[in-house]
């Protein structure tokens, strides 16, 4: 049976497994698998020959149970409903599992953002802005960047919800420029939260980190802090790639050299090694597999060929519901994205705590905050795991859904 490539429709089939298990009613089940809102705009903007170009706009608020929706804004023509719908629930769960009061949301453009100027991208963000501000608010639903947006887009939106409710209001979204009330520390966020579950596991096992070795797929952001930050504890890292292949150096990379050799060059092919491709990498026999690129990578069809025993998802997806069963019948573990990658969305949690108390941290404070919450998280889905005898993901699942259904259950008959 071919896997299913529908992200909505993996969504529901993740969320159906564990609810059954958690023998959760019809009523609750349904409600789950539907976001709360789903919010569909028409947005025109005005393009610099005068033209005006109209593109849709959507934005899915899944959970209010446990606080206000929380997620991402992307800008990409392949944005449509069915993967915001997914990517919003996605966001519910990894709010839950570790543990923030926050239910997830999801937003985005349908529209090649890349191809526009400057000042096409802030009249259409901005006119996006417009329409999402009755939707959207502190106490209600607080947006972030994600792909092909960043803090210029968060502060453009932020000064529109600005005029929409006549004051500043920072903690309306967060990704925001520290200069302008976004969080210390959360540049770095994503990747060290994962590289804080990572050195908990092994803590938990009683083994050292010192010497294992490391590859990571995807030398973005995150990747690049996480392979920066595990080699810190003594791990090396022996294999990184991008979009346009890879690097293997058995005798270890250096990593702020690859840093500086990507940002020089905008690959990282070049360094010394031997070139791979991104397939090559996830079959290479090392001790930790990061995948840190885009979803689908690890599939029921070379899932048998893994030999990392730890895999630690920085990226969204990159594992599918079958590879997941067949590596669990050899053993590996599997640190799930909603955990290993969700230090990004508790950081942007830190920053609306900052904005609301106008009141700003330390980097350092920051860190020891995470780095708290991401082992407490790992404990908790670890015990889950050998508990039902089952994958990360799937304990993972158990423990985010139990919470938002708990909390369902105090305000709703279901």
């Amino acid at each position: 049976m071919p896997e299913q490539t529908n992200p909505f429709e993996i969504a529901r089939q993740q969320l159906h497994a564990v609810a059954d298990k958690l023998k959760l009613s019809a009523a609750m089940k349904s409600f789950l698998a539907e976001p709360e809102a789903l919010h569909v705009f028409t947005v025109p903007f005005a393009r610099d020959d005068g033209r005006i170009e109209v593109v849709t706009g959507i934005r899915a608020q899944h959970s209010f149970a446990r606080g206000p929706a929380k997620g991402g804004i992307r800008f990409h023509p392949d944005v449509g409903i069915d993967e915001v719908k997914a990517l919003s629930m996605w966001m519910t769960w990894k709010c839950a599992v570790v543990d923030i009061p926050y239910g997830g949301g999801k937003g985005g453009l349908t529209v090649d953002y890349k191809a526009l100027s400057q000042g096409e991208k802030e009249r259409l963000t901005r006119a996006f802005a417009r329409r999402l501000t009755k939707v959207i608010g502190p106490d209600f639903d607080i947006p972030a960047p994600d792909v092909n947006t960043g803090p210029q887009e968060m502060m453009w939106i932020a000064d529109e919800y600005g005029h929409f409710v006549g004051h500043p209001e920072p903690a309306v979204i967060t990704g925001k420029p520290v200069d302008c009330g976004g969080s210390l520390g959360r540049g770095s966020a994503t990747g060290r939260g994962l590289v804080f579950c990572v050195e908990r596991y092994f803590e938990n096992h009683g083994i050292s980190l010192k010497g294992k070795t490391v590859a990571v797929q995807g030398f973005g952001n995150a990747g690049q802090y996480a392979a920066r930050l595990i080699a810190g504890l003594g791990a090396s890292v022996v294999a990184i790639s991008d979009s346009r292949g890879g690097i293997f150096n058995d005798k270890g990379i250096s990593v702020g050299a690859a840093i500086d050799h990507k940002t020089r060059t905008g690959q990282v092919a070049g360094l010394p090694g031997r070139a791979i491709s991104n397939a090559e990498l996830l079959e290479l026999d090392v001790d930790i597999l990061i995948p840190a690129a885009l979803e689908n990578q690890i599939t029921g069809s070379n899932a048998d060929k893994v030999k990392a025993r730890l895999i630690a998802e920085a990226a969204n997806g990159p594992t599918t519901p079958e590879a997941d069963q067949i590596l669990f019948a050899k053993g590996v573990t599997v640190i799930p994205d909603i955990l290993a990658n969700a230090g990004g969305v508790t950081v942007s949690y830190f920053e609306w705590v900052q904005n609301r108390q106008r009141y700003y941290w330390t980097e350092e404070d920051v860190n020891s905050r995470l780095r708290e919450i991401m082992r407490r998280s790992l404990d908790q889905v670890e015990r889950m795991a050998a508990e039902h005898k089952c994958p990360w993901r799937e304990a993972a699942y158990l423990l985010a859904v139990a919470r938002v259904a708990g909390a369902l259950r105090v305000t709703r008959d279901l």
